[in-house]
């Protein structure tokens, strides 16, 4: 029995119209004309639309001062009239405010956090500490040419409706040559790698009868990624996982014509690494930093089958 067999996942009531939501920037800057298009998407749903009062601070790379980022992002989850808290963006900075998340407010009132990329500290800090189910999704920094009117229905899904999200493996993907044939079900937890990696010893939830979602976009090459595997495989945070679910790894196509990486690719990184942990491994799913994101919740339970290509996660919401 895992870990997560023995502590409830908290769920959120879901949305519907009429409902409060509070749009916040707990990383970096997002623009006026992205939020205002997402205020306009999600009042088309009949949502009530609000902004937190620092939205559009910016204080260096992110978006206002630590204490007033926290201050936002906790004054959404503390007002009982707002039923869910949609991130402007990712970016830098929500690993500065993850100890100052006022979680106890959350347990008692449920809500879910929609984001993706940086937001992934703080997804790992809502299940830790009080266990809630929170939506790996595109950012109220609305923009019709990146997330599409798929992306808008996969978002409305998820927050709106009680049905299960399932995501196909898309060959097209760098990550879809990486298999390691059969099917797994648990808790699935994770999102960017480098967020998870961060909090590796310091607020990384032990991941012992979980499935791992993984995404990365490209910054220093393939070295990166072995070094983040590695690390969270020499720290023990991998021991006890059920399976793997592969995103998107983007901007490594350059690697294929370097020398010096002797014919590697991120494939070949990411199934040396992975298949050392002998669970199954499901690569190709298209989510991630790529266009037309999907949204799938997390710390919810899911299925892995790499036969039939397919992540089956159940609602974030009740």
């Amino acid at each position: 029995m895992g870990t997560f067999d023995r502590l409830p996942t908290v769920l959120s009531p879901r949305l519907r119209p009429g409902d409060r939501v509070r749009i916040v920037s707990p990383a970096s800057p997002p623009s006026r004309e992205g939020v205002a298009r997402g205020v306009e998407l999600l009042t088309s749903w009949g949502l009530r639309v609000e902004l937190g009062e620092h939205v559009f601070d910016q204080w260096g790379y992110m978006a206002g001062r630590d204490e007033d980022r926290v201050f936002d992002l906790n004054s959404a989850f503390g007002d009982p009239g707002v039923r869910a808290v949609i991130a402007t963006r990712g970016g830098k900075g929500a690993y500065r405010i993850v100890d100052d998340i006022d979680t106890d407010t959350l347990r008692r009132d449920p809500k879910p956090l929609v984001g993706f990329s940086d937001i992934t500290h703080l997804h790992l800090a809502l299940w830790t500490r009080c266990r809630l189910s929170s939506l790996h999704g595109p950012f109220a920094n609305w923009s019709d040419e990146w997330s599409g009117p798929a992306s808008a229905d996969a978002l409305r899904h998820a927050l709106m409706t009680t049905d299960p999200v399932i995501i196909h493996r898309d060959a097209s993907q760098a990550s879809a040559a990486v298999t390691v044939e059969g099917t797994a079900t648990g808790v699935l937890l994770g999102g960017n790698l480098d967020a998870i990696r961060t909090e590796a010893g310091a607020g990384l939830p032990s991941l012992e009868g979980a499935i791992l979602f993984l995404e990365h976009k490209r910054g220093t090459g393939l070295g990166e990624v072995d070094r983040a595997l590695t690390q969270l495989t020499r720290t023990g945070a991998l021991d006890g996982l059920r399976g793997v679910a592969l995103g998107q790894f983007l901007g490594f196509d350059q690697d294929a014509d370097d020398p010096t990486l002797g014919g590697w690719g991120i494939a070949d990184v990411l199934h040396d690494r992975l298949s050392r942990l002998r669970v199954p491994v499901l690569g190709g799913l298209p989510a991630g930093h790529g266009p037309n994101p999907p949204t799938i919740p997390l710390g919810a339970q899911a299925t892995i089958d790499t036969g039939e290509g397919t992540l089956t996660v159940q609602p974030a919401v009740f």
